[in-house]
């Protein structure tokens, strides 16, 4: 039985997603009703709670989006367990997920991925870059997809009922990026539909039809536009203005910072991830320089102006 506290969660979940998710819509909606319908019971109980493959290119949101289900879904988004499959490409690796057998160097340890479900039941399991695990380490996946559990080294049974699957893949990135330049509003098109039947034919090319057939959804991200790098930098200084106040220090911006931080952290090719590295070197450095040097102290409203082609920080 679903308590009252997680059906208001799972009834609201594409709005706390977007919370933190800009740009995702069509994203956030296919999962969010995936987790409904397994948490309503009319999903096979013995799999785990939902299975998902993330496409698109770098920064648009994909991990962020894993944290914020995290979160969601399990109350903290530290729920993670990332594992990188490029560090699963040979045959032998197989056995760091699961353990290996009796007899065998590492038996007494345990798998990686095993004993970390053992101990936290409830968790978020990321495998970034799927297409890079060797086949061996897809028979594993089929059967926890499949059954909900495992079988370690040590021949104990490990249950992923409570578990969300998430996988990554840039397979078919490059007809994603064609997306680049329709803009948010042609998302939904035709166009973006003949994209996505491209990028399906390469993960048939790539990817066992009875891997593909147990993943509940296959999600394609759409890379960012400007008008998202906008409200993700105005997320961003939030969490700023927020950490700042905590120290007693009122920060005052106008509306050209936030523009000009989109600016200078926009690139088509990275999506957001130059943007937090943007904010950190344009704005938190010489905040943290004057608090350090005594410029900036508790009880101060600090002034942030763009002159000149750069940000102004002054009292």
């Amino acid at each position: 039985r679903i308590l009252e506290s997680e059906a208001d969660k799972l009834s609201r979940l594409e709005e706390i997603l977007a919370q933190r998710v800009i740009g995702q819509s069509v994203a956030i909606s296919a999962i969010s009703r995936a987790l409904r319908r397994s948490r309503a019971g009319l999903s096979d109980e013995n799999r785990p709670i939902g299975s998902f493959m993330f496409l698109g290119p770098t920064g648009v949101g994909k991990t962020e989006l894993a944290k914020a289900l995290a979160e969601a879904m399990f109350g903290d988004e530290r729920t993670i367990i990332r594992l990188d499959m490029s560090e699963y490409m040979e045959r032998h690796t197989t056995a760091r997920l699961i353990g290996s057998p009796p007899g065998y160097v590492g038996h007494e340890e345990g798998g990686q991925l095993t004993e970390l479900v053992k101990h936290r039941p409830y968790s978020l399991i990321l495998f970034d870059e799927i297409e890079k695990a060797h086949p061996e380490v897809f028979n594993v996946l089929l059967q926890m997809l499949d059954n909900g559990r495992l079988t370690d080294g040590k021949g104990k049974t490990v249950n992923f009922k409570n578990t969300i699957i998430i996988m990554t893949s840039n397979l078919g990135s490059e007809y994603i990026k064609e997306m680049s330049g329709m803009g948010f509003a042609t998302a939904q098109t035709k166009t973006v539909e003949t994209l996505k039947d491209k990028i399906m034919e390469t993960l048939r090319q790539n990817l066992r039809p009875e891997f593909l057939n147990r993943i509940d959804e296959i999600v394609v991200f759409n890379p960012l536009t400007r008008k998202d790098i906008a409200a993700i930098v105005d997320i961003q200084l939030k969490k700023v203005t927020e950490r700042l106040q905590g120290k007693g220090i009122i920060i005052d911006m106008n509306d050209k910072v936030p523009m000009f931080l989109a600016e200078q952290g926009f690139d088509p090719e990275f999506g957001a991830r130059p943007l937090k590295r943007a904010i950190e070197r344009l704005l938190v450095d010489p905040l943290s320089e004057k608090i350090i040097d005594g410029k900036i102290s508790q009880g101060a409203k600090v002034r942030v102006r763009v002159r000149d082609g750069a940000l102004r920080i002054g009292s």
